[in-house]
């Protein structure tokens, strides 16, 4: 499928998911960054995908379209199905199921990778995706282990995050939202947020090598009509008004992030903060 018969589907791919009903507009430029990425992979008609942080599903639907009816999905997330506002992820998942591109998903909820139940026969897939789901793990760590596990499953990895390198001051908001949340995770304060483990391009490049990947392309992703950037300003305050998440820090680290939220506050707009550029890696 070519980048404009993909484009073309968008309207009705994001018209499929659940939370288009609460936001379609939101929803629809989700899913058109979505499509712009798998058009820019070229993966093809009948191949074969193992997703890991599918969520709830925005890259799933993309990527089931791109397969056609020959190919298939294994879309996997350690997070449970009840998991997820005001959509969870197991609403979302059903109702994608419950479509035309229901056969050639697989959804697989509360499933770790790194688990030793878990696991598929050497090469059972031509591809593993993941995308904007990185920072999630709880360490690079973690995300090391879990690229070593997948690496004898597939034979190209397409990885999607977002770039920490500011190329406008409008998306300083967004970098500092993301730094904050990173240092109170790296401090000891453990949570369910969306920015856990945030870590730059050239840190991805400098791991994949350990994981027995070898990347092949990079480059710059649009994210212009995203709202990632106002999304992570509110996580932010929000966390930073937490006394329970930041009591657990050490008093130094806490008054740092006290006075960074100070300044976020400052600097952030009630609405419209313009997201990261992201970037996107192959390998093999």
């Amino acid at each position: 499928m070519n980048h404009s018969d993909l484009r073309a589907k968008v309207p009705s791919l994001a018209a499929g998911m659940a939370a288009a009903e609460h936001s379609p507009d939101v929803q629809l430029s989700q899913t058109r960054h979505r499509a712009a990425l798998v058009a820019g992979w070229r993966i093809p008609p009948g191949s074969t995908v193992l997703e890991l942080g599918c969520g709830q599903g925005d890259m799933t639907a993309v990527l089931a379209e791109a397969v056609g009816p020959a190919g298939r999905v294994v879309a996997v997330d350690v997070a449970e199905p009840s998991y997820g506002a005001p959509v969870t992820l197991g609403e979302s998942a059903a109702r994608l199921t419950a479509g035309p591109l229901g056969p050639r998903i697989d959804f697989r909820f509360g499933t770790d990778v790194l688990d030793p139940s878990v696991g598929f026969p050497e090469g059972a897939f031509d591809h593993v995706v993941l995308a904007h789901c990185s920072w999630y793990f709880a360490s690079l760590g973690q995300l090391r282990d879990t690229l070593v596990r997948v690496r004898p499953w597939a034979r190209r990895l397409w990885f999607t995050e977002w770039d920490m390198t500011p190329a406008s001051d409008g998306q300083l908001a967004h970098l500092l939202a993301v730094l904050i949340q990173g240092q109170i995770e790296a401090a000891g304060s453990r949570g369910q947020g969306n920015v856990r483990t945030p870590f730059s391009r050239e840190a991805l490049l400098r791991l994949l090598p350990e994981a027995g990947w070898t990347a092949d392309g990079s480059g710059p992703v649009d994210t212009g009509e995203l709202q990632d950037g106002d999304w992570e300003v509110a996580a932010c305050l929000e966390l930073a008004g937490s006394q329970e998440r930041l009591a657990v820090l050490p008093e130094p680290v806490r008054q740092l992030v006290l006075s960074q939220a100070d300044v976020l506050r400052a600097l952030a707009k009630p609405r419209g903060n313009r997201a990261l550029a992201a970037y996107s890696v192959t390998a093999r």
